[in-house]
């Protein structure tokens, strides 16, 4: 019989106290938000390690898969970041003054703007991947590569409608 953990317990003091109400939900879903905490915690020390708000690491990380030249429109960093475009701007204007990015024209369209990772930018992203990827990799030592995978894609069919 596999260990119990603490939302075995949640649910079975549920279902002693409402056995009218079906406590299935939280074996997945208690589950995923205790473990959402714990990478949440992963990332902020990762983050930090690498003198980066999350925020800032989002953006980074963004112009960092898009490969080099290492740039794109601020309307592109919207779509990937899913802020407002007010917060975009003023996202831009810190990461400008941290000298962690930069505006420049877009040659394409003398009118356009790009966002610019610099050389500082890309090295803060590339420790604050690397630290991340190690610590996400300590959570997930418990399964197999193979129930990593099978994981991976139960949790990708639950999520697809919300992407």
């Amino acid at each position: 019989m596999p260990a119990r953990d603490e939302v075995d317990r949640i649910v079975a003091a549920w279902a002693r106290e409402r056995p009218d109400v079906d406590p299935a939900p939280l074996q997945v879903l208690s589950r995923v938000s205790r473990l959402a905490r714990h990478l949440d915690r992963a990332r902020r020390s990762a983050f930090e390690t690498a003198h980066l708000e999350s925020w800032e690491f989002d953006v980074l990380s963004a112009l960092r898969r898009a490969g080099a030249p290492y740039q794109l429109s601020p309307k592109a960093l919207l779509t990937q970041t899913l802020v407002s475009s007010g917060t975009m701007t003023n996202r831009i204007d810190r990461l400008v003054e941290r000298a962690l990015v930069e505006r420049r024209s877009d040659p394409r369209d003398g009118r356009g703007v790009l966002v610019v990772m610099t050389d500082a930018g890309r090295d803060r992203v590339d420790h604050a991947i690397t630290l991340l990827l190690r610590d996400e990799s300590a959570l997930l030592d418990a399964l197999s590569p193979a129930e990593q995978e099978r994981l991976a894609g139960l949790l990708r069919k639950l999520s697809v409608d919300f992407d």
